[in-house]
């Protein structure tokens, strides 16, 4: 009996030797390629997989994206300067058989690859090129890494170029190009700030000018238009007051007028208003002599006045037109003698 559990127990524990060594795990990120017996079996995705000890062997593969580091390397450049260039290639496998069988050892073989690649590529092109064309190198350079490992189960995502170290002499050459460079665009700039400054002084003087020349002709028209104004309402004042006086005068002269004739004055006071007149006229120390125009009707005038300081009744004047030899008829004003003119 003893014997019995004995062996139950050996061959329990052979069995459980057995099981825990055909367990392997694969994890989220390996793919498992299963050998049996040396040779291709099966690819198995991540999780717990049983497979026959010392039959069969799992092999794991990383299906993450990985890095590979191109050591720099000197390159010759179209216009013949030596440079080293280095860059970094990333990549992911996407079949882990390829990877497995198709290439021995992928990172040396895409090392040397890469290598070589970036030295067509950057042997065709001119250095300020090559400085300036990193992203190109990095396309062409991806695509050609691509297709080349496609074979092996490996997807190259991208490929990036680290430096491009030219050399020192080239170094300070381009360093004092850079340095003339930046000094002309500063001076361009300048001139540019100076430029654009004179340019908005100059709109400024001729906005100022226009507006000063604006405002003088406003005033202008204003005074022009205030002395119009004036002169209209002294010319209708002036109008206004001759029109007055004219009135005035008119008034005067009707009134006048009026009062001669509703005084019905006599010939003999005529005739003396006509000697006050006449005296008033010769008064002063004038050089000119004063004649009636008519002698004749003078002499006339002298005699009617000298009838006046006779005794008796006044003269009359004959209904036929006898007396005064004038032809007025009786009771009317007799005609004087006109104003002397002046010799």
């Amino acid at each position: 009996m003893s014997v019995l559990l004995i062996v139950l127990v050996a061959v329990f524990v052979v069995l459980l030797v057995w099981v825990v060594g055909g367990m392997r795990i694969v994890r989220p990120y390996q793919r498992g390629i299963v050998e049996r017996l040396g040779k291709y079996k099966l690819t198995v995705d991540p999780g717990l997989r049983l497979v026959v000890p010392f039959v069969d062997k799992i092999r794991i593969v990383d299906m993450r994206e990985q890095v590979v580091d191109v050591p720099p390397q000197e390159v010759i450049t179209k216009d013949n300067v030596v440079v080293s260039v280095d860059a970094i290639v990333f990549f992911e496998p996407t079949d882990p058989k390829r990877v497995v069988y198709n290439i021995m050892n992928f990172t040396l073989a895409v090392t040397k690859l890469a290598q070589t690649n970036l030295r067509n590529l950057v042997g065709d092109m001119q250095l300020d090129e090559a400085l300036t064309s990193r992203d190109t190198i990095n396309t062409h350079l991806r695509e050609i890494l691509d297709d080349a490992t496609d074979k092996w189960g490996v997807k190259v995502v991208r490929v990036e170029i680290q430096r491009i170290d030219p050399p020192p002499d080239v170094m300070h050459s381009m360093h004092e190009q850079m340095k003339a460079e930046r000094q002309r665009r500063a001076l361009v700039t300048t001139a540019d700030g100076d430029r654009e400054a004179a340019i908005a002084r100059a709109q400024g003087h001729q906005q100022s000018a226009i507006l000063q020349a604006e405002g003088v002709k406003q005033q202008q028209v204003l005074e022009a238009l205030g002395k119009a104004d004036a002169t209209r309402a002294l010319a209708d004042a002036e109008r206004y007051r001759q029109e007055a006086i004219a009135a005035g005068q008119a008034a005067a002269i009707k009134l006048v007028y009026d009062a001669i004739h509703a005084g019905n004055p006599t010939p003999d006071l005529l005739a003396v208003k006509y000697l006050e007149a006449m005296a008033q006229i010769a008064n002063g120390q004038a050089t000119k002599i004063f004649l009636p125009a008519d002698a004749a009707g003078l002499m006339g005038s002298l005699a009617g006045v000298a009838e006046l300081f006779k005794d008796g009744p006044a003269p009359s004047v004959a209904a036929n037109g006898a007396g005064t030899g004038n032809g007025q008829a009786d009771g009317a004003v007799p005609s004087l003698p006109p104003p002397p003119a002046a010799s």
